[in-house]
């Protein structure tokens, strides 16, 4: 197997099971055994059409003597991935996509004689017309955003930052990482991280938090796998840090909804190692990861839980110091991540208020008077943040919001809530609010 190969089997996998990238394209780089420097140029290939697809069919509208939905599905991910190539990737030689993407028809194509042919017409076409085409002026054609999409995230960012938003989403995704300060030191992690050629620089705000390149299979390096940090991205380590989680061997916390674990891991940090922390997830697989993440890091006053985030747990009433609730949601603050998010229907995501309102009023149960309800979502929609929080403020008014303690980066904050826009404070798009309970 190769790089494209690889990539192509990841935009299959995407379009026919509705698998999402993030989660397959790990799997398949695995299974192929694909080295640092296929596995980035895979990932590239398969985030970039998915970031690209409507720039791209926009594009070969204008290369095909037919239309571009009369394509075969398999053809259509063939050419998206021999454009990128051509147009996206300066690194690549326009021979090698135009002649790897006609290999990768005969492969995959045998049913089709006419798509080596095809292929290789349309993607030579395109080489030879480089900088010539009609480019789009539209937003959906510029950045590969349903309209329907761009229309809902208007009536959230404002016409100012939509566009800055929108090519955000298309950026190459940051790995970005936190430092398990109980084990190493931020610079003593950036040295050991050169040793394995690996570029770490400090994030632009966030302390302890780097952001690497050169990576390639991130689980193959010395530096994780002997737990020196862990991937996390500023904005969900920033819920940590605005909860304020004191130390000591008394304070309990719990992560109601956890997976893949990375504020519980915050969290663990945060209180030095001391207390306890209730990592909850309702997949029983995704506690497993929890649990081999929190062994990696060494992080033992972690106690993960198989538990429903809507069902009680009468034991835990008021006896959590610190309670986080990040929800499930729409997503769409992590398009940049996972850009497959863009092409879900907002009416799939027409239900997620009544189950975040849901979530959010049981774990409020657990807190303690005088501690710590911390809400957030990675998504910009309002009817899934400030006004999941209203609404349970309304039935809730032994909770009041609390000013967030931000970096200086940031505006003094006075409302207890903050939206992250992708494109504004170099993080994903997050939501966070905190609500403690009177005393």
């Amino acid at each position: 197997m190769n790089a494209r190969q690889t990539a192509l089997d990841a935009l299959i996998a995407c379009r026919k099971r509705a698998a999402w990238s993030n989660g397959v394209l790990k799997d398949y780089i695995a299974r192929d055994r694909l080295d640092r420097r296929d596995a980035a140029l895979a990932t590239r290939l398969c985030y970039g059409v998915l970031q690209h697809r409507g720039m791209l069919d926009f594009f070969l509208a204008q290369l095909l003597t037919g239309k571009v939905r009369d394509l075969h599905p398999l053809v259509r991910d063939i050419l998206h991935m021999g454009l990128y190539q051509i147009y996206e990737l300066d690194k690549v030689p326009d021979s090698a996509a135009v002649n790897e993407s006609v290999a990768l028809a005969k492969k995959y194509c045998r049913w089709q004689r006419s798509a080596p042919g095809l292929v290789n017409a349309v993607l030579r076409n395109a080489v030879r017309t480089k900088g010539t085409l009609k480019q789009p002026e539209t937003l959906e054609d510029r950045y590969s955003h349903p309209q329907e999409l761009i229309d809902l995230l208007r009536g959230y960012v404002g016409d100012a930052a939509l566009e800055p938003m929108l090519a955000a989403n298309n950026d190459t995704p940051q790995t970005v990482v936190q430092v398990n300060t109980l084990r190493i030191t931020t610079e003593e992690l950036v040295q050991r991280l050169a040793q394995e050629d690996v570029t770490a620089l400090p994030h632009s705000w966030m302390p302890d938090c780097l952001v690497l390149s050169g990576t390639g299979n991130l689980e193959a390096l010395e530096c994780f796998r002997e737990g020196l940090f862990y991937v996390q991205d500023a904005a969900s380590r920033l819920v940590v840090l605005c909860a304020q989680i004191p130390q000591g061997e008394d304070v309990r916390v719990l992560d109601c909804c956890a997976a893949p674990g990375g504020k519980t891991f915050a969290a663990a940090i945060a209180m030095g190692g001391q207390g306890k922390i209730r990592s909850a997830d309702i997949h029983r697989h995704k506690t497993t990861i929890i649990q081999h993440g929190a062994d990696r890091l060494g992080l033992h006053n972690i106690l993960v839980r198989e538990q429903d985030a809507t069902e009680n747990h009468r034991t835990w009433f008021h006896k959590m110091d610190v309670v986080l609730a990040d929800v499930p949601c729409s997503g769409y603050g992590i398009i940049r991540k996972k850009p497959d998010i863009r092409y879900k229907s907002p009416e799939e995501m027409a239900r997620l208020p009544e189950l975040q309102l849901r979530i959010l009023c049981e774990q409020a149960e657990y807190v303690k008077p005088g501690g710590v309800l911390m809400y957030s979502t990675c998504t910009l929609v309002r009817r899934e943040n400030e006004a999941v929080v209203k609404e349970f403020l309304s039935h809730h008014p032994c909770f009041e919001l609390e000013k967030l303690p931000l970096p200086p980066v940031f505006p003094e904050n006075q409302t207890g809530m903050l939206v992250l826009v992708p494109g504004q404070y170099d993080t994903d798009g997050f939501f966070i609010a905190k609500l403690r309970r009177k005393a």
